[in-house]
């Protein structure tokens, strides 16, 4: 008689831990498909149930995930300020010339805002949050402002970035970069790449103080032929 099998005991945490993941990626999903609508159409025009309706799920399905429209725009939000520390924090914490570092991050802010996401932080409009969720947000959009302010200060004090207002440069800097958000298509001529390369040296040619070693020297001009 042959002895009997063990029984074979499933941890109770296993089956737990999968279904907090699949409830993650539902919750993904939904603010994946609201930034895209919200995006497209606008977060008057796009009601709960058009995004439940394009994820395939029910209205009271999505509401396992999010309460309201407005948690959705608030956790869109918040995700931009993951992205700085992302983005912006091993900038941040590395060495380099304050234009060094400046450029980094604005290769790093041009490039967030050609995502969904970034694109998001920087269309939608915060007041359609209450107030304390909203003074989060400006906090987050302060965050991105001070550093690139921080660095041109350190610019102009190790002399790689020309005497100015970093106030007025930060904001024109900032200004330029979420008006990628605007016009930028996946499908355009130039990646996301290219474009974060190219304003990151044209936003910071007239804050150098020196000759630009990252820009390729151009061929010298001639003078004009004279007729006569």
């Amino acid at each position: 008689m042959s002895a009997p099998k063990p029984v074979m005991e499933t941890s109770p945490w296993t089956p737990f831990e999968d279904r907090r993941r699949a409830r993650d990626e539902k919750r993904d999903a939904v603010l994946r498909m609201a930034v895209r609508l919200f995006l497209e159409d606008g977060y008057h025009r796009t009601p709960l149930a058009r995004i439940a309706e394009r994820l395939n799920i029910t209205k009271p399905a999505l509401y396992n995930y999010f309460a309201s429209k407005e948690e959705i725009l608030q956790a869109l939000f918040r995700l931009g300020d993951e992205q700085y520390e992302e983005g912006f924090g091993p900038i941040e914490r590395g060495s380099g010339s304050g234009l060094e570092k400046l450029r980094a991050m604005i290769r790093a802010y041009a490039g967030s805002m050609t995502t969904d996401f970034g694109m998001c932080f920087a269309r939608l409009d915060d007041r359609e949050l209450a107030e304390a969720p909203r003074a989060e947000v400006r906090r987050a959009k302060r965050r991105y402002d001070l550093a690139f302010r921080t660095q041109i200060e350190r610019g102009v004090e190790d002399g790689s970035i020309r005497s100015c207002d970093p106030k007025l440069a930060a904001f024109a800097v900032a200004g330029a970069l979420n008006g990628i958000a605007d016009w930028y298509k996946p499908a355009g001529a130039l990646p996301a790449e290219a474009i974060a390369d190219q304003f990151a040296l044209q936003l910071t040619e007239g804050l150098a103080a020196r000759a630009d070693p990252a820009r390729p020297a151009g061929k010298p001009k001639t003078a004009a032929k004279q007729e006569g």
